[in-house]
């Protein structure tokens, strides 16, 4: 067995290939047989290419993935992110329940090991996956033999065309990967461990009124300087790294598969040179998080949606920016789909508009999105009980201030997070709102986050440095549409009734009946037939054709 497929110490479980094998046939999946938590839910789009002419295309079929399960008082919760097809992202999200739900996590288990039981099924998904990929290899070496010996490829393309187009399907399916980010509530506790960027950050809310912003995972990227300082010491050349800007076929240092970067690293240039495998999957873990009443919610994403947020805007904040939508969202709708929906469907709308209006540097940026994924997941956050049109009429401009307040890893409960391997892209930021319209009047049933819908051009930044995590503060108020409508409420006073039982009038109209009443019965019939409402056709007249003569 290649080196890279041994994984010393791995504890197999007993019984889970028996489970998988019996839907291997299957239209559905075993996981389909999991509750689902319905205390989560997930917004979803595909990727998008933009036309000019405002139309759009998929560049290819959508690669993410999720689940949401809840089990024997577990809550497993995964977004993955593939690329070069699905192959690997579906694998990952079937096995990753698997190598969790089955048996491995023990009632007596403390932090430590917890941590390692989700080190161990990154670990194992890889290598099972790897281990399915047999009949491919075996495949594609056959197709291989079907050539000449020495031929061009040229002379192959126009020769074998057949057995060109198979090499190359096969090459995508061996050659796709997967970022991960899977988050595990267990004994009360939460606990995180991921590979590539998709990301994860929970929402705590303190004795102030303060809602902090923790962000869980950790971005593998070429950008990310521990990840350059662990390539650099296995003997990768950073600065070529960087100037390229991709491993293998992502930007990710670290992933579920990818075949050719893993047991084939030194047949890639930019890559030769390692001492030892340079893109791995060993993930990221850590938590024992006491989930608590100050938790909020959590928010599991797909580098879709922060990537998109940022292209289109610009933000050094974009954690920030998505959990101030969900917030708000919070107190607009009724389902926790609703909610993730409702924020993923308000990116893509700013991500879109932005190439439609924005400069030639813009519109370069936004050209194109990946797919997006954003799952939601509440603890102590309340849903509106209204729908969402009668919250952002009535409900929105009472809310009272509140503050957000985003912290970088290092600001994790002593003992909690206090690795020293901190995510380098934490964001260290504060947000406060202010809004002048808040009154006396009745709160609506939510945590009253932050008011008004247009939270993003608000923002005024004072200082930021993502990488270094030094603290920024930022400052939002109400949107104007909201004040207006306060504005006038004050204006108008109360609204009364007549004794018919009707809203007295506030325009005048004695001018309009004075003239009416000048007017003769003729002038008042072409008027009324003027104003009778007109058809934006023009109606089509039959005639009938005259008998023929016989």
């Amino acid at each position: 067995m290649p080196r890279w497929l041994e994984v010393p110490g791995r504890r197999h479980v007993s019984g889970w290939t028996a489970v998988l094998s019996k839907y291997k046939d299957s239209a559905l999946s075993w996981t389909d047989d999991l509750p689902v938590c319905h205390l989560s839910g997930v917004g979803l789009s595909t990727n998008q290419v933009y036309r000019e002419d405002g139309n759009r295309r998929e560049a290819h079929g959508c690669e993410d993935r999720n689940f949401h399960f809840s089990h024997d008082n577990c809550f497993l919760y995964g977004v993955f992110d593939g690329h070069n097809g699905t192959r690997v992202a579906d694998f990952a999200a079937q096995r990753i329940p698997a190598e969790l739900l089955l048996g491995q996590l023990q009632p007596n288990f403390g932090d430590h090991e917890v941590k390692e039981a989700l080190r161990q099924a990154f670990i194992g998904v890889e290598k099972g996956y790897f281990e399915s990929m047999d009949g491919l290899l075996a495949e594609r070496t056959t197709c291989q033999d079907r050539l000449p010996e020495g031929i061009g490829q040229y002379e192959a393309y126009q020769k074998y065309p057949d057995v060109i187009s198979k090499l190359q399907e096969l090459e995508k399916e061996i050659s796709g990967g997967t970022t991960a980010t899977v988050v595990l509530i267990y004994n009360n506790k939460l606990y995180v461990a991921n590979v590539g960027d998709t990301r994860a950050f929970l929402c705590k809310t303190g004795p102030d009124g303060v809602l902090r912003l923790i962000q869980l995972s950790y971005d593998h990227t070429i950008a990310d300087p521990g990840e350059q300082a662990r390539l650099h010491q296995a003997g990768v050349d950073i600065n070529k790294l960087k100037i390229l800007r991709r491993v293998g076929n992502s930007d990710c240092t670290r992933c579920i598969g990818d075949y050719h970067v893993k047991g084939g690293y030194k047949d890639i240039d930019i890559l030769s040179s390692a001492k030892v495998e340079p893109v791995i999957a060993d993930p990221f873990v850590d938590g024992g998080i006491d989930i608590d009443s100050s938790c909020a919610f959590l928010l599991v994403m797909s580098d879709g949606l922060y990537q998109a947020l940022t292209d289109a805007t610009g933000t050094e904040t974009v954690n920030g920016d998505i959990a101030k939508m969900v917030a708000v969202e919070f107190s607009q709708q009724t389902t926790l789909t609703g909610v993730a929906q409702a924020v993923v469907d308000r990116v893509v709308r700013i991500h879109h508009d932005t190439f439609m209006t924005g400069t030639a540097e813009q519109k370069n940026l936004c050209k194109k999105r990946d797919d997006i994924t954003l799952l939601v997941r509440n603890f102590n956050y309340a849903l509106s009980v209204h729908s969402p049109s009668s919250i952002r009429t009535i409900h929105s401009p009472s809310q009272p201030p509140t503050h957000l307040v985003s912290h970088s890893s290092t600001g994790f409960p002593v003992g909690i997070y206090n690795s020293p391997s901190s995510n380098s892209t934490a964001e260290s930021s504060q947000y406060r709102t202010s809004d002048s319209s808040a009154t006396d009047s009745p709160k609506t049933p939510t945590n009253n986050l932050l008011a008004g819908p247009n939270l993003l051009a608000a923002i005024e930044t004072n200082s930021t440095d993502v990488q270094t995590n030094e603290s920024s503060t930022y400052s939002t108020s109400s949107s104007g549409e909201m004040h207006l409508f306060a504005q006038r409420q004050s204006q108008n006073g109360n609204l009364e009734l007549d004794a018919d039982g009707r809203v007295k009038a506030y325009v005048d109209f004695s001018e309009w009946h004075e003239a009416i009443d000048s007017m003769s019965e003729e002038q008042k019939e072409s008027l009324y037939k003027e104003l009778m409402p007109k058809s934006v056709y023009d109606p089509i007249h039959e005639h009938e054709e005259p008998a023929a003569e016989h």
